[in-house]
């Protein structure tokens, strides 16, 4: 994972400088009058030679790229009549402009987000992935200046209004627009109505979980015994010995996991470990470690969202390690409960479509939530995630399943995420061991343990008075915080980022359990009961614990 910076009409480029944590193997310039393009590399593919910007033939195109192209080797297929100059997966978007013009962005296969210059006519573009996996954020300087950075603290400052660039988006200087072109069947939102096929849904996962193992640096699965990591680690142990980087870095899968001693998903990610004879790499952390971090989290992950606070810290502080063991690249879990309905407050939707119009409202916010977490939390250290379950085609095969089969069915024997489950219960040769496939859903901040949360309420609870949250609506009129938590966290957010435009990029609302505002409708109570942890979905949890004080791990069964 890289970091880029665009200027377009403006003579301060320095602010590359604020990303440099995303990539320190390289720091490239590219200027051409009032027209900087700069990038800080995280060298996965091809290190020795693709360092950015990348240019086409006569260096009249520049790119600067922040993400991976996994089908870059078929893209260059279809350009045999350009010269390559490097054997990075991005060179092929400044070929596909030549070729194609601006409508070549829908052929990618990968996470990405890019600024491209034309020097002919000085014109640009920009571009984010489908989902919005890589972040990526525009904005507009008073001396008339367009601007575009992988991060907000370099557009902060020189910037008068900045807002998130939205997934599945294309932004051209030509039209001086945004358009979406990213069109998919279920972005609609109409129910679907394909039969369930276990076997077609368990071959997309294997095909989007292989493709993501390109690479020619060391890399591991973060794996916390639940389901959806537990997945991505079976599956790519079972194709290591396939991969070209197997004769250089050996065929035996590294597995990551963090939590508090003691803690269940710990046991269980270390039983999946065993089962899947991986090299395993168990780290901890204590309740204070993660206060003492929440400063610097918030500086990276730029949001003062409750959830995703309570869910990066641990992550931030196992990247710290995992980078320390000379690893560049993860794979984990994100996505799966948003594609199948996997949070707890899923047991009270009440019907296929209701369902249905959810998964699509959550896969459509991710870029404000886990996509923003999975990434800021590991490119903090230098550190990539990738996530296999938010590749497109995965993405079309599951949400184009009648959303039926994803409706919680006790009657039936069918927990949340039955469909995924099923589909890899494979009885001759097992993925995984039965009471881990149908494990129930743990919500990934509860994952890290009730402990872990209860410490930091009671530490906001010490650091805010009931006067000051009493107030609240007066020191911050937008996304007023309602619990001294929500305050603490704004206080922090607010210290680093002051600006209006700053706080309008977070997203605000009524939640339980990680719902959207909608789905809060679909049961009265929990209009009273407002708080993301998966406890507030009242009457669904069943306890994974013995005691309050055994906290499982940071990715807490994703």
């Amino acid at each position: 994972m890289c970091g880029i910076l665009a200027v377009f009409g403006c003579v301060d480029n320095s602010q590359a400088k604020r990303l440099r944590h995303r990539g320190p193997d390289w720091s490239g310039l590219h200027c051409y009058d009032d027209c900087y393009l700069a990038h800080q590399r995280l060298a996965i593919i091809d290190p020795a030679s693709g360092d950015q910007p990348l240019y086409n033939e006569d260096k009249t195109v520049v790119v600067t790229v922040n993400g991976e192209i996994y089908n870059h080797k078929e893209l260059r297929e279809k350009l045999t009549s350009h010269q390559f100059r490097t054997g990075s997966d991005c060179e092929v978007i400044a070929h596909l402009y030549e070729e194609y013009g601006e409508d070549f962005v829908h052929m990618l296969d990968g996470m990405f987000s890019f600024v491209l210059l034309d020097t002919r006519n000085k014109t640009f573009i920009a571009a984010r992935d489908a989902i919005g996996i890589t972040p990526l954020y525009m904005g507009w300087g008073l001396d008339g200046s367009v601007w575009f950075a992988s991060e907000m603290k370099a557009l902060s400052d020189d910037c008068e209004r900045f807002v998130s660039f939205l997934p599945g988006h294309i932004y051209s200087s030509k039209e001086g627009s945004l358009r979406r072109w990213y069109n998919p069947p279920w972005y609609t939102e109409e129910v679907p109505s394909t039969p369930y096929d276990p076997l077609y849904l368990r071959e997309a996962f294997e095909k989007a979980v292989t493709k993501r193992l390109m690479t020619d640096v060391p890399f591991g699965v973060l794996l916390s015994g639940g389901l959806d990591s537990s997945l991505v680690a079976s599956v790519a142990s079972r194709k290591m010995a396939e991969l070209a980087a197997a004769c250089q870095w050996g065929t035996q899968l590294h597995t990551f996991c963090v939590g508090l001693k003691g803690s269940p998903d710990l046991r269980a990610a270390r039983e999946v470990a065993d089962y899947l004879h991986t090299r395993h790499h168990e780290f901890h952390f204590t309740v204070q470690e993660g206060i003492d971090a929440l400063e610097e989290v918030i500086y990276h992950i730029e949001t003062y969202d409750v959830t995703t606070i309570r869910a990066s810290t641990p992550m931030f502080l196992m990247s710290r390690k995992i980078k320390s063991l000379g690893v560049k690249m993860v794979l984990s879990g994100e996505g799966s409960d948003e594609i199948f309905g996997g949070y707890l407050y899923f047991h009270k939707a009440p019907n296929k479509e209701e369902l249905h119009k959810e998964t699509c409202r959550k896969i459509k916010a991710l870029h404000l939530y886990d996509c923003l977490r999975a990434n800021k939390s590991t490119s903090a250290w230098g550190l990539e995630a990738r996530v296999p379950f938010l590749d497109k085609e995965f993405i079309n095969v599951a949400m184009n399943i009648d959303p039926e089969w994803k409706m919680i069915r006790p009657d039936l024997g069918r927990i949340e995420k039955w469909i995924l489950r099923n589909a890899f219960d494979d009885e001759k040769n097992p993925y995984l061991p039965k009471h881990i496939l149908y494990r129930q859903k743990e919500q990934f901040s509860d994952g890290v343990g009730y402990s872990w949360i209860d410490g930091l309420k009671d530490h906001a609870n010490n650091q805010v008075t009931d006067a000051m949250l009493v107030n609240a609506s007066f020191i911050y009129p937008e996304n007023t915080p309602t619990t001294k938590e929500a305050y603490y966290y704004r206080t922090i957010f607010e210290k680093f980022f002051p600006k209006n435009a700053a706080r309008a990029t977070v997203p605000g609302g009524p939640s339980v359990a990680c719902s959207t505002a909608k789905a809060v409708e679909w049961d009265a109570a929990w209009s009273k009961n407002l708080d993301p942890s998966g406890r507030a979905a009242t009457g669904v949890h069943d306890s994974a614990y013995e005691d309050a004080a055994k906290t499982p791990s940071a990715m807490n069964g994703a």
